[in-house]
């Protein structure tokens, strides 16, 4: 079995603002804000359903 070639001394480490590269800031940024409005909404979503569960209920 041959083991895999050694990572070559003289390449340059990728930095996060590559222009394209998966781990870039910008996206990371745009996921954390995206993640931060979907919370929220199904946040919002979930209270209200609640607050509706005790309307119907409540109407005695």
């Amino acid at each position: 079995m041959s083991r895999p070639p050694a990572p070559r001394r003289d390449a340059a480490p990728r930095t996060p603002d590559d222009g394209g590269a998966a781990g870039s800031e910008r996206w990371k940024e745009r996921s954390v804000w995206l993640r931060v409005f979907v919370y929220v909404f199904v946040t919002h979503l979930f209270a209200g359903f609640v607050m509706l569960l005790f309307y119907v209920g409540g109407g005695q």
